[in-house]
């Protein structure tokens, strides 16, 4: 959210608004194929409505990707020129230090945070129950980043681009992302197709970022009501609501001029903690309901046992099928 607010969108804020208006009708009005692949004619929208205001409006006066204010092309398409057909990463042996080490530590709470949610989101939208996948998605994500950084790649991580493209184009084929990985290691080989993506306007970015990175945190949303979670009751809701604030707003906490905690890494602690420790010292009428993160509480098992004064099992509030 703070990259969509303060990085994309501010760079173009009209196409930005009009290419968020139009991927959401794509979304939602859209049948068939069409509607699958309606994120990427949002890509496409913006990408020429981006050139026809370049045209006709000719250079923006915006911040650029590096935040300064200046005159630039809303699209700038130089870099494809320039770039080979044809061409490989350049690689090298991976260095260490502790400063370096203290910095990324943050980074790996978060990540182990939001892989949970993503493997949590992908069962709530698919109905099947990955829990015990869990442990392999994280897993995967860790082996993929040692072998990406001892070669001098970034670190990896699951994407809530995707699981927000998986919300709205409603494709959860395997084979489909079998495939899109497939592809995208053949068009990692080409700078020139690299080039046409690093192309693509920051405003255009923010109207579709300002979607999916929406849809990924609803869904979080939806498996907390799914689940029961009282959200009237202070013990759940001071966390949480403590949590998503951090988070969303990118509240940092520094210790010292080379380690600091903030975003998803801060807010993922104080959510954890903070509820463990508000339970332990909670009055018992507030304790009354199963604790939020004992085994079980989360499942997708429509025939666990029926809460008190719910019309259907598991899901207080709704009528039975």
């Amino acid at each position: 959210a703070p990259v969509t607010a303060s990085t994309y969108w501010p760079q173009d804020q009209w196409t930005a608004l009009l290419t968020m208006l139009f991927t959401g009708l794509a979304v939602v009005c859209m049948r068939g194929f069409w509607s699958r692949i309606a994120i990427f004619l949002g890509l496409v929208f913006g990408y020429v409505a981006s050139w026809v205001l370049d045209s006709v409006l000719g250079k923006i006066h915006s911040p650029d990707g590096s935040g300064k204010t200046v005159d630039h092309w809303r699209l700038d398409l130089s870099g494809v020129g320039e770039a080979d057909w044809f061409g490989l990463p350049s690689l090298h042996a991976p260095s260490f230090s502790w400063s370096a080490i203290l910095v990324a530590l943050p980074v790996v709470i978060a990540l182990i945070a939001e892989n949970a949610g993503h493997v949590k989101a992908v069962g709530e939208m698919t109905g099947d129950p990955l829990d015990d996948k869990l442990g392999t998605a994280i897993a995967a994500d860790g082996a993929g980043t040692m072998l990406s950084t001892a070669v001098g790649g970034p670190a990896t991580t699951t994407y809530s681009e995707n699981i927000g493209v998986m919300a709205a184009t409603r494709v959860y084929s395997t084979a489909a992302y079998w495939a899109a990985a497939c592809f995208a290691l053949l068009f990692g080989l080409c700078p020139k197709f690299g080039a046409v993506v690093a192309a693509i306007p920051g405003g255009v970015l923010g109207g579709i970022t300002v979607i999916l990175y929406g849809m990924i945190g609803l869904l979080g949303a939806q498996i907390w009501i799914n689940n029961g979670v009282d959200l009237r009751n202070p013990l759940n809701l001071v966390p949480v609501a403590a949590g998503i604030i951090i988070g969303i707003g990118g509240v940092s906490l520094k210790f010292t001029d080379t380690f600091e905690l903030s975003g998803i890494a801060l807010g993922t602690i104080v959510v954890l903690s903070g509820y463990h420790v508000l339970r332990a010292l909670a009055p018992p009428h507030l304790k009354a309901q199963t604790p939020l993160l004992d085994e079980g509480t989360s499942g997708y098992d429509d025939e666990a046992e029926e809460p008190e004064g719910s019309g259907r099992p598991g899901r207080p509030g709704q009528p039975e099928k």
